[in-house]
């Protein structure tokens, strides 16, 4: 079912504040009564009958509802043997199954989810044996992909060229719960705020809405204002903290200007990767209470002030190692587990290809800053204090990812995972790690004990004394080495990379990730877009919808066109009086039909959005234009996905074509 175009409703910023509860219900996620009839199963399965226990998920989207919800349905039997596989997951039974929460939008003391919107970042927990019989080297690989989790692709790629292919760790490989994640990191940002920079207490009872900000937006530090604009840099969406800014407003701040203003730093921060939806809503959350308190803000600072004093508490957060310490002691609660990710990378070294990993490791990376800040001799303590941590780090979430766990189910920290890369490189300091001339040192890591080798361009150096450094036998030539720092020019080295179009990166922050290493080298790049599974999936719901919109449109721009004919016959055509007076009256009937139809269509485009996300609408597009993220995406990623391991579901060898481009005197022609 299609969002309904007739109503509409409310924006979010407006909705009342109400006191956050949680409520059970058995078999739905959903806050919406089960009143729906005949829904529809849009997932297929393959059932295999086994001997051993089973369980089951169905998830079952109602076709009826606005916005749609899932419900679920589990099943456990110790008599019964089988097991259902899908090549899809059920979000809805991911963790807090059967339970959401009714919450209010008082952003400072409330827990306040967003009525009707599932998690976008949810992935699927499966047995390792289901996902194995997924993937496409499988004997029941090749079937049909489910549409939100296939592979997109802006530019031609074979696969048979790639002769490397690399990953990030954060928000690529490893997948962070933001309920859990990014609630830790406001919370310790908020403390931070409070005991170290002097900001009043009333902070600490705020709650952090992890569902409220999305990637692509800009904020406005100067003025406190959130934009989100079209890939032309046009303000479509603007809230100034919490209050949505009335289109007179945006015209009067961002519209009426002699010089187009660029929407680049200093004056703005791009919010291009996930792990930046915290500090937004916190610096949303911090206009309104300066606004409303204006005397509770340390020395009366600006709105430029307070943004920097958040990043000063999100710096000074992951300084402190907590956030590194409380994900390593139970890495299931902050990350999502994937047991596709060895079958995927296997089936790519069984290709031929060389893999690695190259990772920033940005829970650490405040403390690189805070580092250079010192003196000489307490840097360089301080430095491999810092290296050591960035091994450790990245050895737990890299341990958890790959499966290894001991028999009573506990995860156990080993050095197995490597034997599925070539080369590891932490601490790479994206994305000046991307640029050739890069100078920086590359340190060989021990695995077992953390300590930092010299290297000359990869090749061990051996020292005097007993601190050498073991060299690496001839048996071990093959197995995967670790470093430190580095850059591009080492890694392309390490692998034997004759050609930057042979390196296939996959990484999920645009800047970071994909739009250096795209533009300055020449890989060729993927770009994961957790938010994409969901967003297609609506977007398919709603094609009865958007056909709508577009007849609306067209009906809009003909009684325009009359209204404009009319005008210009009574200015400049002799007419008796009789012909004017029925000139005129037909006017006010066509002036009459315009309104009513500008009314409809500006409420169908209204509720349209607001299916997509209450606030923000579409990530990919902004009104009836691609957004800035999107155009982003469109420009750097040669392909993009929901979740890395769908790289899984497709042949290793597989020739990646782009769909074909439409410009607007094609459109109307070549897509009836």
């Amino acid at each position: 079912m299609s969002p309904p175009i007739s109503s509409s409703s409310s924006s979010s910023s407006s909705t009342t504040a109400t006191t956050s509860r949680a409520t059970t219900f058995q078999g739905t996620d959903s806050i919406y009564p089960l009143t729906h009839t005949a829904p529809r199963c849009i997932f297929k399965f393959k059932m295999r009958i086994s001997k051993r226990p089973f369980s089951i998920c169905l998830s079952i989207l109602s076709l009826d509802l606005s916005p749609p919800f899932a419900s679920g349905i589990g099943f456990n039997s110790g008599v019964l043997g089988s097991r259902l596989i899908s090549g899809v997951d059920c979000p809805s039974l991911r963790r807090r199954r059967g339970i959401f929460n009714l919450g209010g939008f008082n952003r400072f003391h409330t827990n306040n989810i967003m009525d009707g919107m599932t998690s976008q970042y949810q992935h699927p927990i499966s047995n390792d044996a289901a996902q194995d019989r997924c993937i496409w080297s499988s004997h029941e690989g090749g079937h049909k992909i489910d549409i939100g989790k296939q592979i997109f692709c802006n530019r031609s790629l074979n696969m048979k060229n790639i002769v490397a292919v690399g990953f990030d760790m954060d928000y690529t490989l490893a997948q962070y719960m933001p309920e859990t994640f990014e609630s830790l990191a406001y919370n310790g940002t908020t403390r931070k705020l409070v005991y170290d920079l002097g900001y009043p207490p009333e902070l600490l009872e705020w709650s952090f809405d992890w569902k409220y900000m999305v990637r692509g937006l800009v904020l406005d530090k100067k003025r406190g204002n959130i934009l989100k604009m079209d890939r032309h840099k046009y303000v479509k969406v603007a809230y100034h903290g919490f209050r949505e800014m009335s289109k007179e407003d945006k015209i009067a701040t961002y519209g009426n200007t002699l010089l187009r203003d660029s929407f680049d730093e200093p004056d703005y921060a791009l919010i291009d990767t996930l792990f930046s939806l915290a500090e937004a809503y916190l610096f949303a959350q911090l206009v309104d209470f300066k606004d409303n308190n204006p005397g509770k803000v340390p020395n009366n600072a600006d709105y430029s002030r307070m943004y920097k004093d958040v990043r000063a508490a999100v710096d000074l957060c992951h300084r402190d190692g907590t956030l590194k310490q409380m994900v390593a002691k139970d890495p299931k609660k902050y990350i999502n587990e994937d047991p596709s990710i060895v079958p995927m990378i296997k089936m790519l070294r069984d290709s031929g290809r060389a893999t690695f990993l190259v990772t920033n490791r940005y829970l650490l990376q405040g403390m690189y800053q805070s580092g250079r800040r010192r003196r000489h001799n307490q840097r360089t303590t301080h430095k491999k204090r810092i290296q050591n941590g960035l091994w450790d780090y990245t050895n737990v979430v890299m341990n958890f990812l790959c499966g290894n766990q001991t028999t009573d189910g506990i995860h156990s920290c080993n050095y197995s995972w490597l034997e599925n890369f070539d080369v590891v490189i932490t601490g790479s300091s994206k994305p000046s790690f991307f640029h050739e001339d890069n100078r920086a040192n590359l340190f060989e890591v021990e695995p077992e004990s953390g300590m930092l080798l010299n290297t000359d361009n990869g090749t061990p150096v051996p020292q005097i004394g007993n601190s050498s450094p073991r060299l690496p036998s001839k048996e071990s030539k093959k197995a995967c080495r670790v470093f430190q720092g580095g850059s591009v020019g080492h890694l392309h080295k390490l692998l034997s990379i004759e050609a930057s179009s042979q390196v296939l990166y996959i990484g999920d922050h645009i800047y970071g990730d994909i739009l250096r290493s795209k533009k300055v080298l020449g890989w060729r790049t993927m770009l994961v877009v957790p938010e994409l599974e969901r967003e297609v999936e609506l977007l398919w719901e709603s094609r009865e919808t958007r056909k709508q919109l577009r007849l609306l449109r067209k009906e809009r721009d003909l009684v325009e066109d009359k209204i404009h004919h009319l005008k210009w016959s009574l200015k400049f055509k002799d007419v008796s009086v009789d012909e004017k007076q029925n000139f005129l009256s037909e006017l006010e009937e066509l002036e009459s039909q315009r309104e009513e139809v500008r009314l409809r269509h500006q409420q169908a485009q209204r509720s349209f959005h607001q299916w997509f996300h209450k606030v923000w609408g579409q990530l990919m597009k902004t009104g009836y234009q691609n957004s800035r993220f999107a155009h982003q995406v469109e420009r750097f990623a040669c392909l993009y996905t929901s979740q890395v391991t769908n790289l899984s579901l497709y042949s290793p060898d597989k020739y990646y074509r782009p769909s074909e481009d439409f410009m607007p005197h094609e459109f109307d022609i070549l897509t009836v």
